[in-house]
């Protein structure tokens, strides 16, 4: 009697529906919808994608970094915010590529010798910056003992110096009215005071590893951070190329005094 007073009230006022009813009405908010679950898994698939793209991205970085054959390079395959490992030993052929002048003005010898053969040296870190890359030596507990800075620009200027251009000063117009001939212009050179000469040629080496022989030298005509471009025509075989260097600016106008009347 009591299964059958359930039976009839329930066909006659619906009360378990509505109660059933009720209840899900409650508690809505706080199950997720088909849909929910749905992007989660979206989401949980995008984000296992994006990290294998980062963990590629690193590597490949890595790679690059490991191929590098100059600072350039270097700075050039790694992003702002990244950061990758250098072995000491790159590291080493890397400075070793640049003439002597212009690595001193990197890090001074000593101190790199210190650093990669005395120290207690662990690992080279490099951080992508904007603009170039920070260089950091840590030592085995884990201290920085000593951070390098290098801005695109200025490896740019530095290596740019041991680039020689195929060609002549007639297709260069910077130069153009401050051409001398190679005899005109060291006749200049050995009239100023012998302390003016290390400030007038900064570089000699990049001179004395060309080929060929000296026929002209041109004055470039803008100076820049102090500094101001020469450039040397060789003659080798009836080629010719161009190789620069850089002349503190103070130094070059005291030669242009002693150039004025020996102008081609």
């Amino acid at each position: 009697m009591i299964t059958a007073t359930f039976l009839v009230s329930e066909l006659r006022f619906d009360w378990f529906e509505n109660l059933v009813g009720s209840y899900l009405a409650s508690t809505n908010e706080f199950r997720p919808q088909t849909g929910v679950i749905w992007e989660a898994g979206k989401h949980t698939t995008n984000a296992h994608e994006y990290l294998n793209k980062i963990i590629n991205k690193k590597e490949d970085t890595q790679h690059n970094v490991h191929k590098a054959s100059s600072f350039l390079n270097l700075i050039s395959d790694i992003l702002p915010g990244e950061w990758v490992t250098l072995e000491k030993n790159h590291f080493q052929t890397l400075y070793l590529t640049l003439e002597k002048s212009m690595a001193d003005k990197i890090i001074e010898p000593a101190q790199l010798v210190w650093l990669l053969k005395g120290s207690m040296l662990d690992r080279i870190f490099c951080e992508g910056i904007p603009g170039g890359i920070k260089i950091y030596f840590i030592d085995s507990e884990n201290r920085v003992i000593k951070q390098i800075d290098f801005e695109k620009q200025f490896i740019l200027e530095i290596e740019s110096a041991q680039q020689a251009v195929t060609g002549e000063f007639s297709e260069i117009e910077e130069f153009s009215g401050r051409i001398y001939t190679a005899e005109n212009f060291f006749d200049a050179v050995f009239k100023l005071p012998p302390d003016i000469l290390p400030d007038l040629i900064v570089n000699p080496e990049i001179l004395l590893a060309q080929a060929g022989k000296i026929i002209n030298i041109g004055i470039w005509n803008v100076s820049q951070n102090g500094y101001i471009k020469l450039g040397f025509e060789f003659e080798e075989q009836g080629a010719k190329k161009i190789v620069f260097i850089k002349g503190r600016e103070w130094a070059v106008w005291q030669l242009s005094l002693y150039l004025q009347g020996g102008e081609n």
